[in-house]
């Protein structure tokens, strides 16, 4: 089945009900889910009319906003796959993408589309099209309003591709990641029933796939206004007037977005009584964050979301259901408490194997990798909607193993079961140190460091033979007591600590550490 059928339904049965609210030339705009599925039958006119055929690929470089929902549906209408890579990722990478994966056709903006004059693979793209201006050597995308509405939707089986995306793998190099129509509908399933996604509710969006999600589930979808490629630095006020003025009641971001929410609320005395539904992931969540999230909202529920690209959402857990002093004092090194896996997934503890190709193993020897309940090691994942494999095949032997013919997928994440049947995080398998005092994972020390009053970011290494903590202050001019704060981490073995003035996270949710960039710092 085509995954667009279902949004095509929603439109036939609900025209008039709102489907996506954003800001466009500085103000609101509201789309209807029928005049929505009017501008894909016409979009997916358009790509037709161009050429493009059922199979091709289209690569997509477009801010999240009505334009990119409309473009999406109509390419995957159209029986096509919708590529996407971060236009920041720079000229090598792009060219490297379009390698493993050739585009036929080529939908940006007219900034994107500056960078045809770096990147040979985008100037061999043959169909083109401008979103939002003139470019030369391309169509203009508002030439769908004057084509006839296309409703036949391609038929697709459930292993057709839909979506290609990419994440970097070793050194850099980018892992093509394939979700095909069967998987979006898991995927859709999964989320609709573990992040409690009910028809009219009203949610700010600032995760692209959860917008798909909400077009299924007939939650209107509020896209922030604010510039996402930079979540850890957006502006908040225009966020607290769009969920006043539209009643938002559902609100989706990482931590590093929460935590500018929450820090221009507290300034302020700002709550925001009409939210409900409250989740955050992509990223640790800090059990602070959670508390000082329910301040700002007192009637929502907070819940902290654990998955990563290749299986959303793999553990959920509200604040209500955390013992809060579990992540207390009390439990220096116990990690980051991520819940139960939810029910459509197997989640398992192996021994950590990192950097190793497990391959082809029997039921017996699966069994034999398999940690019990306390034991720390990989987190590995199987189910309807954790994503089969990868393009280029070297990618799919670091990250894929077979247990008879079930396919698994290696997280590079590591934890433990406790005896309830929760999952614990530790943090990534590659950070993990391993010297004369034994092993250790970053993520407990980390966060035991983090409940310092004077402590607002930190990260564990392993540098020159030594175990550093690396920490940033949230007020320069209040340092914390070291030796308190090294006496709180002994056991961790912590020998010394670096004050920073930044340390270097993701670019994607802004709330992870590069522990490999951080390395290169502390030599500076």
């Amino acid at each position: 089945m085509n995954i667009t059928e279902i949004l095509q339904r929603q439109a036939e049965t609900f025209p008039h009900e709102l489907a996506i609210i954003d800001v466009a030339r500085g103000k609101d705009r509201r789309t209807t889910y029928g005049e929505f599925d009017e501008a894909v039958g016409k979009m997916t006119t358009l790509l037709r009319k161009s050429g493009l055929q059922p199979g091709n690929r289209v690569l997509v470089f477009q801010p999240m906003s009505t334009e990119l929902y409309i473009g999406l549906a109509a390419i995957l209408r159209g029986g096509m796959t919708a590529m996407f890579v971060d236009p920041s990722a720079g000229r090598k990478y792009i060219n490297r993408c379009c390698e493993l994966m050739t585009p036929q056709g080529l939908i940006a903006s007219p900034k994107a589309h500056l960078l045809r004059l770096l990147s040979p693979a985008l100037r061999r793209i043959p169909v083109k099209w401008s979103v939002g201006g003139h470019v030369p050597f391309t169509r203009c995308i508002k030439q769908f309003k004057d084509c006839s509405n296309d409703e036949i939707v391609h038929p697709c089986s459930t292993d057709t591709p839909a979506l290609a995306s990419f994440t970097s793998g070793t050194g850099g190099q980018p892992k093509a990641v394939i979700r095909t129509h069967g998987f979006l509908l898991a995927q859709h399933r999964a989320v609709e029933e573990h992040l409690s996604l009910v028809p009219g509710e009203i949610e700010l969006v600032t995760m692209p796939i959860f917008l798909l999600a909400n077009l299924a589930s007939r939650v209107t979808s509020v896209i922030a206004d604010a510039d996402l490629r930079k979540v850890g630095e957006i502006a908040p006020a225009p966020i607290i007037r769009q969920i006043r003025i539209h009643g938002v009641d559902r609100f989706t971001a990482s931590p590093a977005f929460f935590e500018r929410i929450v820090d221009f609320c507290e300034q302020g005395g700002t709550q925001l009584g009409s939210l409900r539904k409250v989740f955050t992931g992509g990223g640790p969540v800090p059990c602070g964050l959670l508390e000082r999230l329910q301040s700002i909202a007192p009637l929502a529920e907070i819940t902290a979301v654990y998955g990563s690209t290749e299986a959303e959402p793999i553990c959920t857990i509200t604040s209500r259901e955390m013992d809060l002093k579990e992540n207390g004092a009390d439990s220096s090194g116990r990690g980051l408490l991520a819940g139960k896996p939810v029910t459509s997934l197997d989640v398992r503890i192996i021994r950590d194997r990192w950097g190793h190709s497990l391959g082809q193993l029997s039921v017996d020897e699966f069994t034999r990798l398999c940690r019990q309940p306390a034991e720390p090691g990989e987190i590995v994942v199987s189910g309807p909607h954790v994503l089969d494999g990868y393009v280029n095949e070297q990618a799919d032997n670091v990250n894929k193993f077979c247990v008879d013919q079930t396919r698994w997928h290696r997280t590079g994440d590591a934890g433990y079961f406790d005896d309830r049947g929760r999952l614990w995080l530790l943090g990534r398998c590659s950070a993990r140190i391993d010297d004369q005092h034994g092993t250790l994972y970053p993520l407990g020390v980390e966060q035991t460091a983090m409940r310092n009053p004077c402590i607002d970011k930190a990260a564990m290494v392993s540098h020159r033979g030594q175990r550093v903590l690396a920490v940033t202050l949230k007020d320069p001019k209040n340092e914390p007591d070291f030796t308190t704060l090294l006496n709180s981490l002994a056991f961790a073995n912590v020998d010394t600590i670096r004050v920073m003035k930044v340390l270097p996270v993701d670019k994607r949710h802004q709330s992870k550490i590069d522990y490999s960039l951080l390395q290169e710092m502390l030599e500076q």
